[in-house]
C-alpha cells in the first residue's frame, strides 16, 4: 500500500504572534510543534504500514524552511518519505490556496492508496484543508474518524457524530481526516532518530509542484483576516464569604448593591 499523511507544523499555542499589517501568523522564530491531530493521522498511517508488509508512508506538509525539523521528527517515528512544499509564492495561503499546494504536490507524488489528515490545526481550527484536498483530487472523504480498518480495497470507519457515530464503508482511494480519539501516537524510536538525521528531506518549490500562481498565497486567497486581537485577561474571581448558604447569600447581595450590580 502507498499511504500518504498531509501535516502541518504549528506554533506553540502559548507563543503565538500576529503580523498586524497581514493578520497571518508570525511563525518564524516561534516554537512549532507537529498539529496533535495529525499526529494521530501519521500513527494510524505507521499503524496500516506495520499491518500490511512493503507498505510506504509519505509525509507532505507545506510551510517555511524551518518545519524540516517537524518532518525528521515524523521520519524517526517511522515515514518513509518526508517532502516539504516551500516557496514565498506560497506564503499566507488560507484553506483554499494551501490545498491547491498539496494537491498539486500530492500529484506530484503519484499513486496512493489512502491519504490521512488530522481533523484540524490548533492554529485555526477550520477542519477545511483536508475536505478541500479530497474535493480537489476528486476522492471520497470521510472526516471525524474515530476507527479504522481495512476491508480489502475498501476502509469501514466510524465517523464521530455530535451525539453518536456512523460506520462507513468506503471505496480507496480515498480521503479519511482523523481525530484523537482514533489511536495514541508513538514515541520516536532511538534508532528512528538516528536514520532521520541522516535522511534527506525532499524540498518543493511551487514550480517543481507546477500549481498556478494565481490559486495560491495570500493575494489568491479569497478569505481574510479582517482583525486579530487578544483577550484581555479576565478579572479575578471573589468568594463569598459565610458560615453559612443564607449568610454568604446576604453577604453577596450587599456587595452587589455596594457595587450598584443590583
Amino acid at each position: 500500500m502507498k499511504i500518504i499523511v498531509c501535516v502541518k507544523q504549528v506554533p506553540n499555542t502559548t507563543e503565538i504572534r500576529i503580523n498586524p499589517e497581514t493578520g497571518t501568523l508570525i511563525r518564524d522564530g516561534v516554537p512549532s510543534i507537529l498539529n496533535p491531530d495529525d499526529a494521530n493521522a501519521l500513527e494510524e498511517a505507521l499503524k496500516l504500514k506495520d499491518a500490511n508488509p512493503g507498505s510506504t508512508v509519505t509525509v507532505i506538509t507545506m510551510g517555511p524552511p524551518q518545519a524540516v525539523k517537524m518532518l525528521q521528527e515524523c521520519s524517526a517515528m517511522g515515514a518513509d518519505e518526508v517532502i516539504l512544499l516551500s516557496d514565498r509564492a506560497l506564503g499566507g495561503s488560507d484553506t483554499w490556496a494551501t490545498s491547491n499546494a498539496v494537491a498539486a504536490g500530492i500529484r506530484k507524488i503519484g499513486e496512493y492508496d489512502i491519504i490521512f489528515c488530522g481533523r484540524q490545526a490548533i492554529d485555526g481550527d477550520t477542519a477545511q484543508v483536508g475536505p478541500q484536498i479530497a474535493e480537489k483530487l476528486g476522492l471520497p472523504q470521510v472526516s471525524y474518524v474515530k476507527r479504522f480498518q481495512r476491508d480489502g480495497d475498501h476502509v469501514i470507519v466510524d465517523r464521530a457524530l455530535e451525539d453518536g457515530y456512523e460506520t462507513l464503508r468506503v471505496k480507496m482511494p480515498c480521503m479519511l481526516t482523523c481525530i484523537k480519539e482514533l489511536n495514541t501516537p508513538r514515541y520516536m524510536s532511538i534508532p528512528g532518530i538516528l536514520k532521520a538525521v541522516k535522511k534527506e528531506v525532499t524540498v518543493w518549490n511551487a514550480e517543481d509542484i507546477g500549481v498556478d500562481l494565481q490559486t495560491v498565497g495570500l493575494k489568491a486567497s479569497p478569505t481574510n483576516v479582517f482583525k486579530s486581537f487578544t483577550p484581555k485577561p479576565k478579572g479575578a474571581g471573589v468568594t463569598v464569604e459565610g458560615d453559612t448558604p443564607r449568610e454568604k447569600s446576604e453577604n453577596l447581595l450587599k456587595s452587589m448593591k455596594q457595587r450598584h450590580i443590583i
